[in-house]
């Protein structure tokens, strides 16, 4: 089983991947809890480099070539070998966060970043894509109270609002485009709430207790 969670930065994707992870680990099955970009030792290298601060001028293409040098070392490393080896995988993001972020700067390159998805995925489709929704403004109040200092926030974390509201939209309409594999999640309910809801979806694939 691949799970992968997305959503614009502060919706909550880290605290409920926890959780859910932990609810797993005690129904006894195998997982491996990833992330990208950073979800190998290159991939760790290459997000240092996209979430630095100080690397304001990175070129959008540049951008979207390293996220897809990310994700394809992630697959061939970390996420096809679990599969085979029958863990459950859950992922922080995956291919539909570079469709939604790179999308939104390169508005007329949906034709490289599909390539680039499928290239770098070796066509490895999550089963279900949770997708925590809430408002932009709540993303970042909760990014401003965790971080409590600017710098701490990443190059994404501190781009405008508006930015972030192009993100929630996107994603919205990406999952409304792609609803067989979807789950939008209210981000905005109380934690115990919304990772309640996230069992609820996974329920019926978990073996019998």
């Amino acid at each position: 089983m691949f799970i992968t969670f997305e959503g614009i930065d502060g919706c909550g994707k880290t605290t409920q991947i926890s959780r859910f992870a932990a609810t797993l680990r005690k129904r006894g099955i195998p997982i491996l809890v990833t992330r990208e970009p950073g979800g190998t030792e290159i991939g760790q290298a290459i997000r240092d480099i996209l979430l630095d601060v100080d690397n304001t001028n990175i070129a959008p293409l540049a951008e979207l070539f390293l996220y897809a040098a990310d994700r394809a070392q992630h697959v061939a490393e970390v996420i096809k070998p679990a599969l085979a080896a029958n863990k459950w995988v859950i992922s922080d993001r995956y291919f539909d966060a570079t469709i939604v972020y790179q999308g939104v700067v390169l508005e007329h390159y949906d034709g490289l970043i599909e390539v680039l998805n499928r290239e770098a995925t070796l066509d490895c489709q999550p089963d279900i894509t949770f997708l925590l929704d809430c408002p932009a403004e709540v993303g970042l109040e909760r990014i401003a109270k965790r971080d409590q200092q600017e710098k701490k926030r990443d190059r994404f974390e501190r781009k405008t609002l508006d930015f972030h509201i192009k993100i929630r939209y996107g994603y919205l309409a990406l999952a409304n485009k792609h609803k067989d594999r979807f789950r939008i999640i209210d981000g905005t309910l109380a934690e115990q709430r919304v990772a309640k809801k996230i069992r609820e979806v996974i329920s019926p694939y978990l073996p019998k207790e």
